[in-house]
């Protein structure tokens, strides 16, 4: 298996937890700080036999299929180790290999030597929501949102909703969640949140060209105010004056491998395939909406102020949480859409059983929801999603042409349920 992800999404350490709970010993190898192997890699990666009486002698115990978990650690780094996962597949199927690198770094690789085909590759996110609850002591009912159990969900409708407002703040990576669960303090997690920003802005410098560097932090820094606006369309013209496309292209590309955000792109016809149907325009997220808020600036106070939460800043907040939970939870990378006109905008679109589904996010208890009516009217869709701080419900949502839509209204803390519920309305 690969594990993929940004840095400090908590590879490691899951790579480890997960060895000293399924196997009875571990070898943990870490490319950035052993030379050694890293040589050894690059001269014998293609005989198994060899490579693996170095590595028992680098750790100093057999390595026993089947009770031996072999970790590889920043595997960017020795791109022959990359390669290699090919050769343990292949000669010695029975051992468990692990590897996990920064996205940026094992993209870098991709083509050259890269394993296709012979390893699973598993992109591990900041942690979701229900990841969240488990963390901060509300397992139950992180398993009753899973479950989907809308009755049971029901009286504690206000504790999820208050809960979803700190993971707003508190954000999914796993430090910043370690630093809530310790100590309970507002100001220690927005410190780590900020170091984590200033940390991967130091990145910037470090891992990419100069000529490119400073465009992409210019990149970065604009994305809280692009997601500030009432359209949240990325405009390369609002991160410099008179800049285009071309301009900004590579440092976009750095970003996006580095995962450190993600695009949502607009198409401009809800039709099968939906990426068939993209016209260049994008919304840009963060990975996480903790470091959304750090980025900008959103002060632990509003914690306290019930709903003020959403009066500053709470339609970017809202859109990031949920193509976050979409991308970690259900798997789904979604689009959006405009009208000709561009009076009409659908938050987000996915594809379920062979039908696009459309999605209106609301922040509050505004389900008004004008662009999901006359989207549906227009595109008669099998079933539509409006999430907001409302409870569950369903109901049908009657169009002109005498048809309907079924409406699932899902609370926002209950996004992780959202491909499941449509799947279920749909099978009806």
């Amino acid at each position: 298996m690969l594990l993929l992800g940004a840095r400090q999404v908590g590879k490691t350490w899951l790579m480890r937890e997960f060895g000293a709970r399924a196997f009875e010993r571990v070898a943990y190898i870490r490319f950035d700080r052993n030379m050694t192997m890293r040589r050894v890699f690059e001269e014998d990666g293609a005989d198994i036999p060899l490579l693996l009486s170095h590595l028992q002698a680098e750790v100093g115990f057999k390595l026993d299929a089947g009770s031996t978990l072999l970790i590889l650690d920043e595997i960017q780094e020795c791109p022959a180790a990359l390669t290699a996962l090919k050769y343990f597949c292949e000669d010695v199927p029975e051992l468990h290999v692990i590897a996990a690198g920064s996205l940026l770094g094992v993209r870098q690789h991709e083509g050259t030597g890269f394993p296709v085909g012979k390893v699973n590759t598993q992109m591990l996110y900041p942690m979701s929501y229900t990841e969240f609850l488990r963390a901060v002591g509300q397992g139950v009912l992180a398993e009753l949102l899973e479950a989907g159990d809308w009755r049971a969900v029901s009286p504690f409708h206000e504790r999820l909703a208050e809960l979803l407002r700190l993971y707003y703040f508190v954000g999914g990576m796993p430090e910043a969640v370690t630093r809530y669960v310790e100590t309970g303090d507002f100001a220690q997690v927005r410190e780590v949140q900020r170091e984590l920003v200033f940390n991967y802005e130091q990145d910037f410098s470090k891992h990419a060209p100069k000529n490119v560097a400073a465009k992409i932090a210019q990149i970065w820094d604009s994305v809280p105010t692009q997601l500030a606006k009432e359209n949240k369309r990325f405009l390369y013209g609002d991160v410099k004056k008179g800049w285009r496309a071309k301009d900004l292209e590579d440092a976009m590309d750095w970003l996006l491998r580095a995962g450190l955000i993600y695009h949502c792109h607009r198409i401009t016809k809800p039709a099968l395939p939906v990426d068939s149907y993209r016209d260049g325009a994008f919304k840009v997220f963060f990975s996480d909406v903790g470091l959304l808020g750090a980025k900008a600036g959103l002060d632990a106070s509003v914690l306290i102020q019930g709903n003020r939460i959403f009066q500053e800043f709470k339609g970017a907040l809202a859109e990031q949480y949920v193509q976050q939970q979409l991308r970690a939870e259900c798997g789904i990378s979604p689009a959006y859409w405009l009208s000709e006109s561009s009076r009409t905008e659908l938050d987000f679109l996915f594809t379920s059983a062979m039908a696009v589904v459309p999605v209106e996010v609301k922040a509050e208890l505004n389900t008004q929801a004008k662009s999901l009516k006359a989207y549906c009217a227009k595109f008669t869709p099998p079933v539509a999603v409006r999430t907001s701080m409302h409870e569950y419900h369903t109901q049908p949502l009657a169009l002109p042409d005498g048809g309907s839509t079924q409406l699932i209204d899902l609370p926002l803390y209950a996004v992780c349920r959202m491909a499941a519920e449509c799947a279920a309305v749909q099978s009806l």
